[in-house]
Parts: structure tokens; sequence; C-alpha cells
């Protein structure tokens, strides 16, 4: 059978009604406080009117103090549950997998002291880091659990622990960030323990994902044959899919970013561990997105800045997606791609 944007996806525990994921993509527009407003209520619900089968919520913080900015959704407080429960009930309304990316920045956080594996710091950034006593690990490892318990009262079908971009996991990985002399100088020893703390606590009915950096493009860091290693460390056997990216740790990040240019280190996640997986990287039509899963790079297939220009994009491209009743009548009945 040949696969198709509108193939439907099942996995061990959930079934997606297409091929298509909104990225998580931070939008900064909360406060202090890190609760839902209004903005992300609308942004959410109208990417999951658009068609899109796994609609991902932004990197939200597991801790006030591994916050991106101070703007970050945040998922570190009981708090935060209500407003994330609409989020996620909007977005299955709207007939989407409704999925939520739990983030710890590390070294890449906001305000002073940040934590990181060692103390190293990141280019770009004057604070000098502290390095994680084994208690600050513990505590993190737990945050990261009552993140996920906090997701799954808030309805999300999906977590995705983020573990890309130079953020804290990511850190871990890295020898560019993780010089400790410890058990967890183990490059896979974090994530490992993060995986199982999640796991504890996440009802087998839903899904798990985790996004990772393929390659740091950076001769003393990390690869995607090391990424593969890592990721044979830890167990998998309740992750349904791994959502390749790259880069982050190092600034600044010089590659050549083509249409795609991720793909073939999705495609290799993808045979070399025979899981499925989430491909792209700035993929500017729906032509691209099929072409990559013809040629079986991934099993779905991301897009992040087309549909922040376009959030009804593949309604319009893709001639088996309906649009919404209150929109019929402005669909155009041909159109060019």
């Amino acid at each position: 059978m040949q696969m198709k944007l509108e193939t439907p996806l099942k996995l061990k525990h959930i079934q997606i009604k297409n091929r298509l994921v909104m990225a998580p993509m931070c939008m900064y527009q909360s406060d202090d406080t890190g609760v839902v407003k209004p903005f992300h209520e609308a942004h959410y619900y109208m990417h999951a009117l658009g068609g899109i089968g796994l609609v991902m919520v932004e990197a939200t913080a597991i801790s006030k103090h591994g916050r991106i900015s101070v703007n970050d959704l945040g998922i570190w407080s009981d708090d935060h549950i209500q407003g994330l429960k609409v989020i996620s009930e909007r977005i299955k309304e709207a007939g989407s997998t409704s999925c939520i990316q739990i983030n710890h920045a590390g070294r890449k956080s906001v305000g002073q002291y940040p934590f990181a594996p060692s103390q190293i710091k990141m280019d770009g950034k004057d604070e000098l880091p502290k390095a994680m006593s084994l208690l600050d690990i513990k505590e993190t490892i737990s945050d990261f659990q009552k993140a996920a318990i906090r997701a799954n009262e808030a309805g999300f079908d999906m977590v995705e622990i983020h573990a890309a971009h130079g953020y804290l996991i990511s850190q871990f990985m890295s020898s560019l960030s993780n010089q400790r002399d410890d058990h967890y100088g183990v490059k896979h020893q974090f994530l490992k323990d993060v995986i199982e703390a999640i796991y504890q606590v996440w009802p087998l009915h839903k899904s798990i994902s985790i996004r990772i950096s393929g390659t740091e493009y950076h001769p003393d860091g990390f690869d995607i044959d090391d990424v593969i290693k890592i990721l044979k460390a830890c167990d998998l056997s309740r992750i349904d899919l791994i959502h390749i990216s790259s880069g982050g740790n190092i600034r600044p990040n010089i590659v050549t970013l083509a249409s795609g240019y991720q793909l073939p280190l999705a495609r290799k996640i993808k045979h070399e561990l025979s899981i499925k997986t989430i491909g792209g990287g700035l993929l500017s039509n729906h032509e691209e997105g099929e072409e990559a899963l013809q040629h079986d790079d991934c099993d779905m297939v991301f897009y992040g800045r087309l549909l922040l220009r376009d959030p009804f994009y593949f309604l319009r491209h893709i001639e088996k997606f309906e649009f919404p009743k209150p929109y019929q009548r402005g669909k155009l009945l041909k159109e060019k791609s």
C-alpha cells in the first residue's frame, strides 16, 4: 500500500487520522506564570481545524527554572492543568490527536545559575551554569514524571519527551556539555531514567514520543550513529514515535538548510531501530511530504513554518480533506499547487 499524507496511522495505542504532524513550535505567548492564554486556545484549535492528524503543543516547561523564556507555557504546577485541558479538548473536538511536549532547557534556561550536566558555558551565553548534583538530577527526573501526570490529567493522547535542540536531556547526551565522571557521564543514562519515570505514570492506552536531535553538526558532538546507540541503550518498548530534528547545542549552528534536510536522519533511525518516525525539515509543500512517505524516510511528516503561514494549507491541497462545515463556502473549486 502506497502511503500518502491522508493515510491513517495505527500506533500500538492510538489511531491518528493522517500522517501530518504540526511540529511543536514555541509561541512565547504566556507570562511569568506559564498559564494558557486565549492565544493558545485559538492557535491550536485553528491548526486542528486545518486537518492536521497530530497536533503537538509547544515545549512546555516542567520547572519554572527550566524555561526557555519567561513567556513559556508551563506544566510545573497543578494550576496549569485546566488551561492545558482546554487546549487538548479543542484539538480533539476538531478531530485531531493531541500531544504535549515536555521540556527542561538546562543551560539554555532563562535566569541566573541555570542547571547543566557540567559547568560548561554555552556559546552566546554569559552565565556559567551550575553542574547538577545527584539530588538535582533526581528532582528533575521527578519533575518530568509529575509533568507527565499533569499531561494525562489534562487529557492529552500523547506526551513527547523533548530530548533535542540542546536542551537538558540533549545536553546529557553530548560530550560538548556532559563531562561528568559519575553515573550520569554515560550519555544515555539521563534519557533512560526520564523514560522509565514516565513509564511509571503514563497510561498504557496512551502514546509516548521522543523528539531527538540526530546530529549536532560538530566534530566533538554526537552524530546519528551515536544517537542510535543511545536509543538502543534505552527501553523503547512503549515508545510509539521517534521525532527527528537536529542541532541546537552549539552556537552558531552552521549547516546548509535544504528542504527535507533532516529526512536522512529519520530514515536511518526508522530502519536501524525498526520504529516509527516523524521526519521533515523546512518542507515547503505537500508534494515533498508525500515523497518522504513514498521513499519510506518516515511514517509521519512534520510541518512548522508552512503551517504558521497558512493553517488551512492542507485543506486546500489534499482533495480528500474536508473543510470544516462553517468554512466550506470559502473553499476554491480548483487551486494550483
